[in-house]
């Protein structure tokens, strides 16, 4: 089979072929088109062509190869790429058991834990946690559906591209310890700017930085994404910051403050006000922070949570530490604020409407109380003094509006005199 790619007037390109394994490739040395999915949604298109610099694959030959995948000609051609949910899903496979007895070892970690099976294959996994996520392999056509509409209109959001809500140094920095998923980092990065924390810095990020993918998840929060600093060590990460704090969700035999959100943000707010930087450092995704990087911090941030289910997404710890530090800024706006919308203030909508004056009360009062009395109401008669007293004390504990005052003396009137051809005395 050859899926040959036309290049009118485009030069050589690349062609998606059937490989010696039994799998779609392209270029001189076979390629994948697994592989080029990936690099070019793992970080930018132009990123990912210059490392998979394949001959003739350029971004007017690229949309072809993306166009293979997306489609699922491979159902069609009978072939799979290493890694595709497509290749689990056509060997039959669909649990971590029968994945695990399919390989002939599967290498955990440092190799100190393998997984035997009785396949053909070994394979290395990070941890178990990855392995049970990621065994039944990626949606790669949905990735390639993904890079065919960056190829074509660009980023997503491109437009939206916020700004720095305070100058360097007046909000607290967000710290990342070895986040493992680019995905988490955008996500990090909006909620980061949801709540106007603009200072993120990454420290060793796995799948290395800048990332595309994390672009993408940010959904918008470009800024925080672009002003992103990268760094080495931790202790290059928070050498300007006078103060840290570390958060946990396991308790520490550290002898240091223990602080709630609520008491952490304080605190920083305090030191910001007399000049001071700081920062709150967040542990990687699948085991937190070691010991040894809390040790670095002046106190440990604990959020109270369900002490039988205490571990938090990433993006999540990041977005309830933002939202006590936006609580307390006069700059916080409650939902969105756009030209046609002003910014709303705790306490009753009023809208348009204003509160009723105590002189459209008194009028609705007397009103009531006189159809009441034509109408007998009040039985016995010595009683009406108590009762009229309790009504007044009703509508006033209603706080109502002036509209709604005109609507309740409309209701009342109709009441007592019926509204058209129903108005008593009418023909």
């Amino acid at each position: 089979m050859n899926a040959g790619i036309e290049s009118e007037n485009r030069g050589t390109a690349a062609s998606v072929r059937i490989g010696p394994g039994g799998e779609p490739v392209l270029g001189a040395r076979d390629t994948r088109v697994a592989e080029v999915v990936h690099a070019c949604h793992s970080v930018s298109i132009d990123q990912g062509l210059e490392t998979l610099a394949i001959p003739g694959l350029t971004r007017l030959t690229l949309e072809p190869v993306l166009q293979y995948c997306a489609g699922l000609k491979c159902i069609e051609d009978r072939v799979t790429c290493p890694g595709c949910k497509r290749r689990t899903e056509a060997q039959g496979i669909e649990t971590l058991d029968q994945f695990i007895l399919s390989k002939k070892e599967i290498v955990v970690g440092d190799g100190r834990v393998r997984l035997k099976g009785e396949g053909t294959e070994t394979i290395k996994t990070p941890c178990l946690e990855s392995l049970a996520k990621q065994w039944s392999g990626e949606n790669y056509w949905f990735w390639a559906r993904r890079v065919i509409r960056k190829l074509r209109h660009g980023l997503r959001r491109a437009h939206m591209k916020g700004e720095p809500v305070a100058g360097e140094g007046e909000t607290p920095s967000v710290i990342l310890m070895e986040p493992q998923l680019a995905d988490n980092i955008g996500m990090v990065a909006r909620a980061c700017a949801n709540f106007g924390l603009d200072d993120l810095r990454l420290v060793n990020p796995r799948d290395g930085w800048p990332n595309e993918k994390a672009r993408i998840a940010a959904s918008g929060a470009n800024y925080v994404i672009d002003d992103a600093r990268p760094f080495e060590k931790l202790e290059d990460s928070i050498a300007d910051l006078n103060w840290v704090g570390a958060t946990t969700a396991r308790q520490r035999d550290m002898r240091k403050p223990v602080l709630t959100p609520e008491q952490a943000i304080a605190e920083v707010r305090t030191r910001i006000a007399r000049g001071e930087r700081c920062g709150i450092l967040f542990g990687r995704e699948r085991n937190g922070l070691e010991t040894s990087e809390v040790a670095n911090a002046d106190a440990l941030i604990m959020i109270p949570v369900n002490s039988r289910f205490a571990s938090l997404n990433l993006a999540q710890a990041v977005l309830l530490l933002g939202y006590e530090w936006m609580r307390g800024d006069a700059g916080r706006s409650l939902g969105r604020v756009t030209t046609y919308e002003k910014p709303l203030n705790e306490g009753l909508y009023m809208g348009r409407d204003r509160p009723a004056t105590k002189e459209e009360l008194v009028g609705l009062f007397e009103h009531l109380e006189r159809e009441l009395e034509a109408n007998g109401f009040f039985n016995p008669a010595h009683r009406k003094a108590v009762v009229a007293q309790n009504l007044r004390t009703l509508l006033t504990r209603m706080n109502a509006t002036e509209q709604e005052v005109r609507t309740l003396r409309g209701i009342v009137a109709t009441l007592a005199q019926g509204k058209g051809k129903a108005r008593k005395g009418a023909q």
